[in-house]
């Protein structure tokens, strides 16, 4: 009985938690999905990339969900008062690493030296972007670290350029592509102000549910019961390795899930699980 009472207030304590750890969570500029016929001109481009996205608003360095990145002091150590936009990143191909090595509470220095911050805007800048990127440049300068680096941009003319660098990006081992609005003012939430240019379709959506298996998968998880931004449920039930199944993405946390094109109700087609997402805010 005991054990029960506990159980339920640990549980009350962890939901009443969320709204606090929610409202902590920046206002960050979110990417709508390059859609061909787009006017290229107004845009800079750069490479997504694959890592962890982190926000430094002058004296914490945290998550999107706005959790506190535990980084060795060293690392943000002369760090401005300006707030900067970014990436941590561990190279192409390492989000997994990336992704442990911020979450870790107590930070591994070995980890550590093998990271990156890529600053891609500063989100107090009052002008657009085209003006704010001499501004970050000059920020990085005199921060003069050689793991602080401003993403480079560049232009490309029309969707022929475009797809090549996305195909040369990709075969390179990159995630894909960013364009920027040149005009745009930093801005919270999504917009075309900022695109991303992938060679598949993916987004996340929290999940809601575990739905028990059938067949060879009974007795562990058959498929989440996950939900869109929109509001709309589906089931995704494919792109899970064993250990997965037995240890699913617990209720309310966030998954990446890959598709190819949406039915006429706007839901996924051939949808299938890619990683979890703690790095997302809860509900």
């Amino acid at each position: 009985m005991l054990r029960r009472l506990c159980l339920t207030w640990l549980g009350y304590l962890a939901v009443v938690a969320l709204p606090a750890h929610a409202a902590d969570a920046p206002a960050l500029l979110l990417a709508n999905v390059y859609r061909p016929g787009m006017p290229l001109a107004d845009y800079w481009v750069s490479e997504k990339y694959d890592g962890v996205r982190g926000y430094w608003d002058g004296r914490t360095l945290r998550t999107r969900g706005g959790e506190t990145v535990a980084a060795p002091a060293w690392f943000t150590a002369g760090w401005p008062d300006t707030p900067m936009d970014g990436e941590l990143w561990a190279g192409r191909g390492r989000f997994s690493q990336a992704q442990s090595t911020t979450r870790t509470q107590l930070p591994d220095d070995a980890a550590w030296r093998a990271m990156r911050f890529m600053v891609f805007d500063l989100p107090q800048h009052g002008g657009s972007f085209d003006e704010r990127l001499p501004a970050l440049n000059r920020v990085v300068q005199r921060i003069g670290q050689p793991w602080v680096q401003a993403v480079p941009q560049k232009r490309v003319s029309n969707d022929a350029a475009l797809q090549a660098l996305l195909q040369r990006t990709v075969r390179a081992g990159g995630e894909g592509l960013m364009l920027h609005r040149g005009s745009s003012l930093y801005r919270s939430g999504r917009s075309d102000d900022l695109i991303k240019v992938k060679t598949h379709e993916d987004t996340e959506a929290r999940v809601v549910a575990h739905v028990p298996g059938k067949g060879k998968h009974a007795g562990r998880m058959g498929a989440l019961l996950v939900e869109m931004p929109s509001g709309q449920q589906f089931k995704l039930g494919a792109g899970f390795s064993d250990a997965e199944r037995t240890d699913p993405p617990p209720v309310g946390s966030w998954v990446t899930y890959r598709f190819r094109g949406t039915h006429d109700g706007g839901l996924p087609r051939f949808a299938s699980f890619v990683r979890v997402r703690p790095d997302f805010p809860p509900r």
